[in-house]
């Protein structure tokens, strides 16, 4: 099958097979590309989409790239429940196999080194938001006077600003906590309710490097805490590929020009990339 080359992992051989009807970007099958002691996980792309022209164009358009990720995060999955998969960008794009092989080539020491760092370790994702408090009566009742109102305002102005610091201050232990029993954590920027859709403020969104063995006794760890301060809703993701512990080495850009058709890279999208 001709086409352009996308890439969505680099790992090391494995021996389990990956899941027999599984499609990857633009509904090719991933294969093994074989490189020293390095696989890149591949599938055949159309140049029509993935050249650079048309992918830039595709990326503006969030369903064709909603389409497009779910698809890669589909091969990440299966990776990761066979092996410890080194996740490259979403449209990581190369000319043809030469191209992906000179990517590896260049980038093999960082690649060794970081699968090193990763190997047996998943990621998994938490989030705490601070819920909306339904007002009290006496604060829905309508102020007597303009001094009443500014009085009502000052009140829930402190309230609010009561329960803010009571979340930040509970997401700092659970982080300090849950980051004692991983072997990396990553903090991100809070999600912007207005974008995610979430309910509530988001004042934790941290990404923690486990090891697979003791991914049960983390999540244990996440589930006593929930309901432990009142008004906070904790969320748990995961077992991911370890995207927010990938750093520099997952980018082939930093390869240079490995190749006729340079990678195009668009949004990350692992869980705790978010």
């Amino acid at each position: 099958m001709t086409g352009l080359r996308y890439v969505y992992a680099v790992c090391r051989p494995f021996g389990a097979p990956l899941q027999t009807a599984l499609k990857g970007v633009a509904g090719d099958p991933p294969r093994l590309l074989s490189h020293h002691g390095l696989i890149a996980v591949v599938s055949h792309v159309p140049e029509g989409d993935f050249a650079e022209a048309p992918l830039r164009r595709h990326l503006e358009d969030l369903d064709w790239l909603t389409e497009t990720a779910r698809a890669h995060q589909q091969v990440i999955d299966a990776l990761t429940a066979v092996t410890t998969p080194l996740p490259l960008r979403l449209a990581t794009v190369f000319r043809d196999d030469s191209g992906v092989r000179v990517m590896m080539e260049e980038r093999e020491a960082d690649f060794l080194r970081t699968l090193d760092r990763l190997e047996g370790r998943v990621e998994w994702g938490v989030k705490v938001y601070l819920e909306r408090e339904p007002a009290a009566p006496a604060e829905t009742a309508k102020p007597a006077s303009g001094r009443d109102y500014l009085r009502q305002r000052r009140m829930q102005s402190s309230a609010r600003e009561d329960s803010r610091q009571r979340a930040e201050r509970f997401a700092a232990r659970l982080h300090a906590t849950l980051s004692a029993h991983a072997d990396g954590a990553r903090l991100h920027a809070p999600q912007n309710s207005a974008l995610s859709k979430a309910s509530g403020q988001n004042v934790l969104n941290a990404a923690y490097l486990v090891p697979r063995t003791q991914s049960e006794e983390f999540v244990e760890l996440v589930d006593r805490t929930k309901g432990e301060e009142p008004g906070m809703r904790i969320e748990l993701t995961g077992p991911w590929a370890a995207y927010s512990f990938v750093e520099e080495a997952a980018d082939p850009s930093s390869a240079g020009d490995s190749s006729p058709s340079a990678p195009s890279a668009g949004a990350d999208v692992g869980e705790g990339a978010s």
